[in-house]
């Protein structure tokens, strides 16, 4: 049946208060005792997926920022490709003088910011990952995963998915991972050929995945494993995008938990 499972994180497989919750942890051990394999696929940074591993206790391969990075069991980059650096800084001089708006830069080791914001400390409170402040006049461009870019208003940021997207057409990949979030990536970067990467890696074909998300970063994911599922709570976008594919609970009753103890667990 299936032999990878790959699941989104915030919305997805972490509860509400992004905590792995203890009937998650434990089906995720059963999981790896019975020969799965299970992956972590997200847009957070690698280093704050590696905290959540090793508390969930089980070998796993992360497809972190968005698939622009894909780390082994062991930690070892087996993926990686950046933004690139001209690219970065237009993007960043394109939104630096919206004081409405925070921009985000993921490097390899890094978290960088244009201004504090301590509400986000409530999303890494487990690994205690946390950013550092950067310059928008000069800004880090080299060694870049992705950029991103929130404020909590979905249509506000809609207006900036669009001219990035008149502006660099393919150059980049742009998704939002939340309403409030819009991310933008290398091009072709995607959770969906990340997961092709790790299932060719395992010796796998990506008709046995199966995989879980919320968010429209999770579309070409969901689109790529043999069975794709959605979130109740996934935004509006990603249901229409993909219509065929099956809903399940929320992340308030570990549905993504659930339904696997009663499909490959059972």
């Amino acid at each position: 049946m299936y032999k990878i499972v790959a699941s989104d994180l915030d919305g997805t497989l972490l509860t509400p208060e992004h905590t792995i919750a203890p009937f998650t942890r434990d089906v995720l051990q059963r999981l790896h005792a019975k020969g799965e394999h299970f992956v972590f696929a997200t847009g957070r940074h690698h280093i704050d997926v590696a905290h959540i591993r090793k508390g969930v206790g089980i070998p796993a391969c992360m497809i972190t920022s968005n698939g622009a990075r894909v780390h082994d069991e062991n930690d070892q980059l087996i993926f990686s490709r950046n933004v690139d650096p001209a690219l970065v800084a237009q993007l960043v001089e394109m939104v630096k003088d919206d004081e409405t708006v925070t921009i985000h830069i993921y490097r390899e080791n890094d978290w960088l910011l244009n201004r504090v914001d301590e509400d986000l400390a409530k999303y890494h409170k487990d690994s205690g990952f946390s950013f550092k402040e950067f310059d928008v006049e000069n800004p880090p461009v080299d060694d870049v995963a992705k950029i991103f870019f929130i404020r909590h208003d979905h249509d506000y940021l809609m207006g900036y998915e669009q001219k990035f997207i008149e502006t660099f057409g393919d150059k980049v990949s742009v998704a939002f991972s939340t309403p409030f979030c819009l991310e933008v990536m290398a091009s072709g970067v995607s959770k969906g050929e990340a997961l092709k990467a790790v299932a060719e890696i395992k010796g796998f074909s990506l008709n046995e995945c199966i995989a879980f998300g919320d968010g429209m970063n999770d579309v070409e994911m969901l689109s790529a494993a043999k069975k794709g599922l959605i979130m109740e709570t996934a935004h509006p976008r990603v249901k229409a995008t993909l219509p065929d594919n099956e809903v399940i609970g929320s992340n308030v009753e570990e549905a993504v938990a659930r339904y696997l103890e009663t499909h490959l667990l059972g």
